[in-house]
């Protein structure tokens, strides 16, 4: 996550039940009442036959001191490398985790993630696996919530991704770059541990939001003081021998008699009441302290649960019904099209086509960042004009311009008659495989001079003479603000011919070019 006033992620490594990360990790579920949840594993396809393997359960951790003041940005974040750890070892450990009262569960659509994880301890022969996670938070509900309360403000009717909702919600850039990554290979960079640990770290900080904003607003919660009794230091026979006080009693829930007898139980001894009808369950593996009255009231009202059926553990292959079935030769021809590697055919800008020898590319919304990284290399890289482009409108833009189709999306493939020698399909996930890949599918040559020439935002050409900070400073009126400490290091500014930004030759600058000079192996 990017902010300049945010502490860097404390990060854990948990790769042996033996090793002291691991003993931190149990210290600090002791030390929670609130914890967010996520997993990685290797990109899959949707129908195949079996679940895939989880490689990494990222578990962040909200820490309460010694003192019982809970500090909300005190947290530590656990990467339980599970490729590594015996999986029966920490077995109950989780399974008591995820179902503990005392530790309120975060996620953003974890149900999935809960269907995978039972699936790879099962096959690690920890049969029956988790069936549940309770009591659960969804982001999602969080995000309504927070939206629902603002005046004048409605809820959008489609479902965030959780990189919106941190945008909104707290104003931080979630990377999502390496969410497709190999999360199976070994070792893992520091790049995706970083990515990893912050997907789990920000549900933490959405819930803070959420926790403030719900007190702030005096939610009506049935809370013990409001029974009226002044000494709650007194025996449950005293307090039924005050006036009325059965009364108020007999009308309150059964949850809150529950906190008016461990309010009423001295500091050293609590009298822990099941929140449900049945058999008290065996010992947990975790030796956790009570929710405080904020956060269970909170979870009353606001938590829900995840209870995994016996379907939920079968992936789904078979097609819906009415769904047109493709023939064997249509099914071929699809795999002809994904398998297709090589480019073929010259290029639109080609001068034996009658271009103008200039690479144009056009990058669809699934390489959208891949853009911003051909314009660091000098090259054309135009973006749909709309957000939510349609096959047509890419088709005729590529077309009107004359510029090749980047995309991951294997079913523009199709249109390929449409446009002859003017999409290609990128293989790779990461943004700096896919331009190598870009650059040395049409053999496009990269010079140092090109580094940092187009504009980032908008993919136009800077003007041919640098202005100076006077200059600058007089453009970027009513547009865009120079930090005052560049006025005194006698720097040239350059600006963009079509949208108008300003750039300087800074230390941004200059990391970016090294960036791309090592990237793109200009050095060798």
């Amino acid at each position: 996550m990017e902010g300049e006033s945010r502490k860097p992620l404390a990060i854990r490594w948990v790769s042996s039940t033996d090793s002291p990360e691991f003993t931190c990790f149990t210290r600090a579920l002791s030390r929670s009442s609130v914890i967010g949840l996520d997993a990685e594993w290797k990109p899959h396809r949707a129908q195949q036959s079996t679940f895939p393997t989880v490689s990494l359960l990222q578990i962040a951790c909200r820490l309460a001191s010694d003192g019982s003041t809970r500090r909300q940005d005190e947290s530590l974040v656990f990467l339980l490398d599970l490729l590594a750890v015996p999986l029966p070892s920490i077995y109950q450990l989780l399974k008591d985790m995820f179902g503990s009262p005392d530790i309120l569960k975060l996620g953003f659509r974890f149900k999935q993630d809960l269907v995978y994880l039972s699936s790879t301890f099962c096959s690690q022969g920890c049969d029956p696996g988790f069936d549940r996670v309770e009591p659960f938070l969804d982001i999602t509900s969080i995000y309504n919530y927070l939206q629902h309360k603002q005046p004048g403000r409605k809820t959008a009717k489609e479902v965030k991704s959780l990189a919106t909702i941190c945008e909104e919600t707290l104003g931080i850039s979630l990377s999502k770059e390496l969410q497709c990554s190999d999360w199976s290979l070994r070792p893992l960079t520091e790049e995706q541990k970083a990515y990893a640990a912050a997907d789990a770290h920000c549900l933490l900080e959405l819930f803070n939001v959420f926790q403030i904003k719900v007190i702030k607003e005096g939610n009506s919660f049935h809370n013990i003081k409001d029974l009226g009794f002044s000494h709650l230091d007194l025996g449950l026979k005293e307090i039924l021998k005050q006036p009325y006080s059965c009364d108020k009693i007999l009308r309150t829930r059964y949850c809150d008699a529950v906190e008016i007898v461990q309010a009423t139980a001295s500091s050293e001894f609590y009298l822990r009441i099941p929140m449900t009808r049945g058999e008290i369950s065996k010992k947990s593996c975790i030796n956790t302290a009570p929710m405080d009255d904020t956060l269970s009231q909170i979870v009353r009202k606001y938590g829900d649960k995840i209870r995994l059926k016996e379907s939920d553990r079968k992936p789904k292959t078979s097609r819906k019904k009415g769904k047109r079935k493709f023939s064997e030769g249509s099914v071929q021809k699809e795999r002809q099209l994904e398998s297709s590697d090589d480019w073929q055919g010259p290029p639109p800008w080609d001068l034996s086509l009658g271009g103008d020898g200039c690479p144009k590319f056009l990058c669809d919304v699934m390489v959208e960042g891949l853009a911003k990284h051909l314009r660091c290399v000098g090259l054309d890289a135009a973006v749909p004009y709309s957000k939510k482009p349609g096959t047509r409108d890419l088709i005729e833009q590529a077309h009107r311009e004359k510029r090749i189709l980047l995309t991951r999306d294997a079913k523009l493939l199709r249109h390929e008659y449409l446009l002859k020698y003017q999409i290609y399909r990128v293989k790779s996930l990461l943004k700096n495989e896919q331009l190598l890949e870009v650059i040395e599918t049409f053999q496009l040559k990269i010079s140092e001079d090109q580094l940092m020439s187009r504009c980032t935002k908008c993919n136009g050409r800077f003007i041919q003479k640098p202005l100076t900070t006077e200059e600058a400073v007089e453009a970027a009126k009513g547009f865009q603000v120079i930090p005052n400490c560049l006025f005194d290091k006698n720097l040239d500014f350059w600006q963009c011919m079509d949208c108008n930004q300003l750039y300087w030759e800074g230390t941004q600058y200059h990391n970016a070019v090294q960036k791309f000079i090592d990237v793109c192996k200009l050095n060798e």
